[in-house]
């Protein structure tokens, strides 16, 4: 048994009473926002899932700059040098409309947007 504290749960006994809601997850992770729920199974059993994340059209994006993938390119990397955060990748693949984040660097020569997150105005085009 380890003596270490789940901190997670520490923070939502402190949040529940308050009404509070708690967030599972960092503000960098794709699912920062996504609504939980709770499901009772057939033999009685309840079980907290995620709703489903909506992926905004790519049109939802404005443009900052266009990459082209170099051969060897690794996602997590373009995601740290274009924003600032590895673990944003999938910042990436919803601006380029994908959701398998190989297709984003498997083909050299391709063009990959660099965008702002989804919903906030700015150009158009790079």
């Amino acid at each position: 048994m380890s003596s270490v504290p789940n901190t997670s749960n520490s923070l939502m006994n402190l949040l529940a009473p308050l009404g509070l809601p708690a967030q599972a997850y960092p503000q960098n992770s794709r699912y920062y926002g996504v609504a939980a729920k709770q499901v009772t199974t057939e033999d009685g059993r309840t079980v907290t899932c995620l709703t489903r994340r909506v992926v905004p059209q790519p049109t939802a994006f404005a443009t900052l700059q266009l990459v082209t993938v170099r051969e060897g390119d690794r996602l997590d990397r373009l995601a740290a040098q274009y924003l600032g955060d590895p673990l944003l990748f999938w910042r990436l693949c919803d601006a380029n409309g994908v959701l398998r984040p190989d297709e984003l660097t498997d083909t050299a020569g391709e063009t990959l947007r660099v965008t702002l997150p989804a919903g906030i105005p700015g150009a158009t085009s790079a």
